[in-house]
């Protein structure tokens, strides 16, 4: 779904806008923006409806920094309390939802020469704009920009991502066109890295079967990481059972991390659903189309320092970065002038929403 219409409207925003105290934007049925500035420097942009809010990074890599619904903020626990202004990864981690890509993402392997993750987590954008108007759900406030990325010789391509807030949601779209602007094919890799909160007792729901067809559990961890004896333990069990990840008990030594790569089912309108069900029965909640990311990649950390769960990573290849996708034939190539598009949708759910939401994800498995 594109926000894009006739009757809305478009307002430019600039870093001069955004300065140490919140300043109004924009006012619309129910729906406020205001523009600021963390005590780091970065800006910030938060959009609320009435059932919640987003922080938005606006110029840098267009980021959701933080998201609260239902009374509670979504997002990872990190070390960060605030975005940093840098374009490394790991010196600014924390947000709710990245964008890892868009020629290569994942871990790089010992012959990979790209970054963790690829160019785009905190790439700067330009041509920045919040849209406001009404679809067929009713208000809404969305920001959306243009990141480019051209290295001569390599790469050149144009990042376009819209999130879109409805006034009554207590959850975001995101829709994401990638146009290779080069005139010769691009090797594309894509995967949206959306951090939630763990939640002890939580059940993890999906339409993924519980084998090892379906479930492949990293093995390989990077090399600035060094696994205790529990953590290997544990990782060894869920080899051996894939459905034991899906209960989260407190104080289990999923340090530093748990990476399971994953094939899930869609439904007849070609999605796939995942859910967070939490111990009061609310749920938090990632759906996308396979057709468009056939992955679906699950993370979870459960430290002292970060807690998070990527309940589902939806992503173009497993996250183990270029030069593996390319042998094993995982790489999306866009035609000369062509154009990646996917769509995305999380967030939270009340009780009779994640109920139904379960019941239908039951009768996908059998």
């Amino acid at each position: 779904m594109s926000p894009e219409h006739s009757d809305h409207v478009f307002i430019d925003l600039v870093p001069e806008q955004f300065g140490p105290s919140e300043t109004v934007i924009a006012r619309y049925a129910g729906l406020v923006a205001k523009a600021f500035r963390f005590r780091s420097g970065v800006a910030g942009l938060r959009i609320s409806g009435e059932k919640g809010e987003i922080v938005m990074l606006p110029f840098q890599g267009q980021q959701i920094w933080d998201a609260t619904f239902l009374s509670r903020s979504l997002t990872m626990r990190s070390m960060f309390d605030e975005p940093v202004g840098t374009r490394d990864y790991l010196s600014n981690y924390g947000a709710f939802l990245l964008h890892c890509g868009a020629t290569a993402m994942g871990n790089p392997g010992p012959n990979d020469s790209h970054p963790l993750h690829g160019d785009l987590p905190n790439a700067p954008y330009r041509d920045v704009q919040l849209i406001v108007g009404n679809n067929s759900e009713g208000p809404f406030m969305a920001l959306t920009g243009r990141c480019r990325q051209t290295v001569a010789f390599s790469h050149d391509y144009v990042m376009k991502p819209t999130v879109l807030l409805q006034r009554d949601a207590t959850s975001v779209a995101v829709d994401i066109v990638i146009e290779n602007r080069k005139h010769s094919p691009m090797e594309l890799m894509y995967l949206a890295h959306i951090n939630f909160r763990p939640a002890d007792g939580g059940r993890l729901v999906d339409s993924v079967a519980d084998d090892r067809a379906d479930i492949v559990v990293r093995q390989v961890l990077p090399p600035f990481f060094t696994p205790s004896e529990s953590y290997l333990a544990y990782r060894d069990a869920i080899v051996a059972d894939p459905s034991r990840h899906r209960k989260l008990t407190k104080g289990e030594p999923i340090d530093p991390e748990l990476v399971l790569t994953m094939k899930a089912k869609a439904d007849t309108e070609g999605w796939a659903h995942a859910l967070q069900v939490h111990p009061d029965q609310t749920a938090d909640f990632v759906s996308f189309r396979p057709a468009e990311l056939n992955y679906a990649v699950r993370w979870i950390t459960r430290g002292a320092d970060q807690d998070a769960l990527g309940l589902v990573l939806p992503a173009t290849a497993e996250p183990d970065g270029y030069l593996a996708a390319k042998e094993r034939g995982r790489l999306v190539h866009v035609a000369p002038g062509g154009i990646f598009r996917c769509a995305l949708r999380f967030g939270a759910m009340n009780r009779d929403a994640a109920a139904k939401q379960e019941q239908a994800i039951a009768k996908m498995r059998g």
